[in-house]
């Protein structure tokens, strides 16, 4: 298995937050704790770290074991597919290989986006984790509509029935019209045609769907939303991936299902560039 797929093996599928946060500059836990991991290969955290929405309100607590530190920079900075790609070059060997354990505590109870500033001000003291942002020109693909000003039937305006539970431990069960139940970012669902995958999901933008796109196909290049489209939206996208299926592909359902599609340009691209990171100081 490569590193980008180890990556993904731990960061669930589930807007990109990119910009330096030093230390200090903004929240940061109260009591933190990292140590070389010596989990024996047993990899746990006390909530989902993917760039998704899902959580845990867990009373400030931060717990994760067994993890390579590239995993906590993904959660920081809510990396996604394309986003990988880019920095994964930049890094010393060790920050994908040596793993961690990292026990932290704040006040109250933090929502994730603010678990995830804890993190970077924690990354930034014990392991001198230093970025920043560049926009660069790169070949891209562009997420455009098929039609100008039309959807597919799997790409539509949110809508707030049914509403979205509060229990976010429920299972990904999907609607009645096969759509995810919950709004927390990305989610497999049961296919409605067995040995497909289907996933999806509901209040989203279409901004966060193309940076999802990368992740679940590899598509060689970073998605840029350039469909014009704004405002929150619900998808699902059901697909064959085995070879010589008939079922569709992946981008043949991108096309019929969401009315969507991939066109290669070269164009802006926000990347993130490591300044600096070192083995941590542990306590």
């Amino acid at each position: 298995m490569d590193v980008r797929a180890a990556l993904w093996s731990q960061v669930p599928v589930a807007l990109l937050l990119f910009g330096q946060m030093a230390f200090g500059a903004g929240p940061a836990f109260d009591v933190a704790s990292v140590k070389p991991s010596k989990s024996d290969g047993v990899v746990a955290s006390n909530f989902t770290l993917g760039p998704g929405d899902r959580y845990i309100p867990n009373g400030g607590l931060f717990s994760a074991t067994g993890l390579p530190l590239i995993t906590y920079i993904s959660f920081a900075y809510r990396m996604m597919g394309s986003d990988m790609q880019y920095l994964l070059p930049q890094l010393p060997g060790w920050v994908t290989t040596e793993r961690f354990d990292i026990q932290a505590r704040a006040e109250g109870n933090p929502g994730k986006s603010e678990m995830r500033l804890m993190m970077r001000a924690l990354l930034a003291e014990r392991f001198g984790l230093a970025v920043h942002n560049e926009t660069r020109e790169a070949p891209v693909l562009a997420l455009v509509l098929v039609k100008p000003g039309k959807t597919g039937p799997q790409l539509r305006a949110h809508r707030e029935e049914p509403p979205c539970p509060s229990d976010i431990m429920q299972p990904p069960v999907p609607t009645s019209d096969g759509f995810p139940l919950l709004c927390v970012g990305l989610l497999d669902v049961p296919p409605q045609v067995p040995g497909r995958r289907r996933v999806g999901a509901r209040r989203t933008t279409l901004q966060f769907i193309a940076a999802s796109l990368d992740g679940l196909e590899d598509l060689g290049r970073p998605v840029v939303d350039q469909t014009g489209l704004e405002g929150n939206f619900d998808f699902a996208i059901e697909w064959d991936a085995a070879p010589d299926s008939p079922g569709p592909s992946f981008q043949e359902a991108l096309r019929e299902q969401l009315g969507l599609k991939l066109e290669a340009r070269k164009g802006p691209f926000e990347v993130i560039v490591l300044d600096h990171v070192q083995r941590p100081s542990v306590n």
